[in-house]
């Protein structure tokens, strides 16, 4: 019941902050969230946590494009920067699961604690078509961070 709540509470705020019409228009590729990804590890490089992620929560900065954004979890299962859904920022989400009951955030954790980047794959609800979908996640960790940029499956 509570991952129900849960996914239905993140397809919501998807629905808020990502409208059909901007979503549906320009979709990213496995090439682009490798490449955002990238980007935002320079830029925490050079930059620091603090300022990296408040650009990383701005979801009109230069860490967006086209549906595509980035996140960041500490090593913890806390949620530090999230350029699409601001209300989890600052939140363990180390027990959250996808639709197949899959511990999304642990299972990144694991999978970037083996080697310093990786893909994870999961159901996840997509404000485009308003159904939980394939995703795939790719993920880079520095130091006690990951950073990830996700795409639905086509």
């Amino acid at each position: 019941m509570m991952q129900r709540i849960l996914m239905s509470f993140a397809l919501s705020l998807f629905a808020v902050f990502c409208p059909l019409q901007a979503c549906a228009a320009e979709v990213g590729t496995a090439d682009d969230a490798i490449a955002l990804v990238k980007k935002a590890v320079s830029y925490l490089k050079e930059n620091g946590p603090e300022k990296s992620f408040a650009a990383f929560n701005d979801s009109k900065g230069q860490f967006t494009n086209k549906d595509l954004y980035i996140f960041v979890i500490n090593q913890k299962g806390k949620m530090v920067a999230h350029g699409m859904l601001p209300k989890i920022v600052d939140k363990d989400v180390l027990e959250m699961k996808d639709a197949d009951g899959k511990f999304l955030f642990k299972d990144m954790l694991a999978a970037t604690s083996k080697q310093a980047n990786a893909w994870v794959y999961y159901k996840w609800p997509n404000p485009s078509t308003k159904s939980v979908d394939d995703k795939s996640t790719y993920l880079e960790r520095v130091d006690e961070f990951v950073i990830g940029c996700g795409i639905y499956k086509k």
